[in-house]
């Protein structure tokens, strides 16, 4: 009884404080400017803007950023210095991570057409969850001297993330980092990576910084004080109408970021989902299961046969290489353009060209019959149904009973068994989806729409971020096929066998 009297009146103290927020006005920014004129001789190509810089980036390691880095290396090549904020991990040292990340596929054509470049990427040892971001009073002072743009996109994307841990890295670590962008010289530029989904609990969403659910400070203080067993219950009153402790941190990091920022030069990047390269540097191009990856792999192998979807709401993702381009985009107009206020942009393909899950799931198993993988257990097929009774049922009689009729002959044949280990480890992948899957949002994108228009035809050319340049079955093909070869390391000269195998 005392253990429910003290949540209540926890939960009573903070329906109290989401109350006494002070509202700030709904932020808004719209991109006034002229579209590009051959006449203007004031214009700076993009490339050239970033000629002689330096660059900071976090989350330099992770998907988006590895993109980031090779982008810039490669489009921009008189940039100075690329700074990346690395953490040593899982007993990796920061040169040993730095070696696998310029060794990965993504940086080969470097590695061979201009080897020096990538003499230009300089590990910064640091953690986004430490005190001035774990970075050294020596790399510091680097940092303030020569840095004049900053790409923020280090954040947990993991969407039952614990809330601790979400605060930390994707609030407390943006705080962090505009402090040290405060005492940056030069600084030009600050590009905050968040989501689009950031504000989910909406239906229509500008490009806008809305009112948060609570004051950042309190949940930054919650955490502090609270006992993490009681914080971990008191989670899904506190998350409200998000889905997940991801959303509800970058809503609040967002206006955290308004707050703290002052005359910084901010602009804020909202991709939707993000997926596959498009074009650069490859077509096809991924490194992790995150999204609807994992989905599309557990589908090509046989695995996954079932969901909870509504086939006409809106797939709304974006290919990594239009977002990264985006931001480096909005960093130029950023530097060049001051103003006294940021600007947002809401990266996504609702709006100007949309594709259902219904289209991405026929476009997917299209393209898994056509490219198989090595070794699927079953023929690639699957429902979409919204009966969540259904669902149930037809995913245990399809998914966990033949995973249980393995694991037992691995069993009896003296293996270790995995199959329905697998089969749980789908399950939670597909129930994060599930609900961008069955909600649909409106996302306005004007302000990427204004500032495509003020760039010259070759910056168009050389820095895609036009969503209407997508053909979905093409590049969901492209997906298909470079998940095989980047994420199950399978050659396409397999193909033909693996039609082979599949058909029987």
């Amino acid at each position: 009884m005392a253990l429910t009297l003290e949540m209540n009146n926890e939960r009573d103290m903070f329906s109290s404080m989401a109350a006494n927020n002070p509202s700030s006005s709904n932020f808004r920014n719209v991109l006034n400017v002229e579209k590009y004129s051959e006449n203007d001789k004031s214009y700076i190509p993009i490339s050239e803007f970033y000629a002689g810089r330096s660059v900071f980036i976090t989350g330099g390691t992770g998907f988006m950023g590895k993109v980031l880095v090779e982008k810039l290396l490669r489009s921009c090549p008189d940039i100075k210095n690329i700074y990346l904020l690395i953490r040593p991990k899982r007993g990796q040292e920061v040169s040993a991570r730095m070696h696998e990340l310029l060794n990965a596929p993504l940086f080969e054509a470097l590695k061979k057409e201009k080897p020096r470049d990538l003499g230009k990427v300089i590990p910064i040892c640091g953690d986004i969850t430490s005190e001035q971001l774990g970075i050294s009073d020596k790399d510091q002072e680097l940092l303030c001297k020569n840095v004049s743009v900053v790409f923020h996109s280090a954040a947990t994307v993991k969407f039952d993330e614990k809330l601790k841990l979400s605060v930390q890295i994707n609030m407390l670590g943006t705080k962090r980092l505009v402090e040290l962008c405060h005492r940056m010289l030069s600084l030009d530029a600050l590009i905050h990576v968040s989501t689009a989904y950031c504000n989910c609990d909406r239906s229509d969403i500008s490009e806008i910084i809305y009112d948060p659910p609570y004051n950042p400070d309190d949940i930054i203080s919650l955490i502090n004080w609270l006992p993490e067993d009681m914080l971990d219950k008191l989670t899904p009153s506190l998350i409200g109408g998000r889905p997940n402790t991801y959303t509800f941190t970058k809503a609040l990091a967002e206006h955290m970021l308004l707050k703290e920022a002052g005359n910084l030069p901010v602009a804020i990047v909202r991709p939707s989902i993000v997926t596959a390269s498009l074009n650069e540097p490859f077509t096809g191009w991924i490194d992790n299961y995150n999204g609807p990856t994992g989905l599309i792999a557990a589908v090509g192998k046989g695995l996954f046969r079932t969901m909870m979807c509504k086939k006409d709401v809106i797939a709304d993702m974006v290919p990594v290489d239009i977002v990264i381009n985006l931001m480096i985009t909005a960093a130029w107009r950023t530097a060049n353009h001051k103003s006294d206020q940021h600007t947002i942009y809401n990266c996504c393909t609702g709006k100007n060209h949309p594709i259902a899950w219904g289209q991405f799931v026929d476009y997917t198993m299209t393209s898994v019959r056509q490219h198989p993988l090595e070794a699927c257990l079953w023929y690639p097929t699957g429902v979409i149904r919204m009966n969540r009774t259904i669902n149930l049922l037809h995913g245990f009689l399809v998914h966990y009973i033949p995973a249980y009729v393995m694991d037992t002959f691995l069993r009896l044949s003296g293996k270790k068994p995995y199959m329905v280990s697998i089969q749980k480890k789908i399950g939670k992948s597909v129930g994060c989806l599930e609900y961008f899957s069955t909600h649909q949002w409106r996302f306005q994108d004007d302000n990427v729409r204004a500032l495509l228009n003020t760039l010259s035809p070759r910056d168009r050319e050389n820095f895609v971020f036009d969503v209407k340049l997508i053909e979905w079955d093409k590049y969901i093909e492209n997906y298909v096929l470079g998940f095989r070869e980047f994420l199950f390391k399978q050659s396409p000269e397999s193909l033909p066998s693996s039609r082979k195998r599949m058909m029987r």
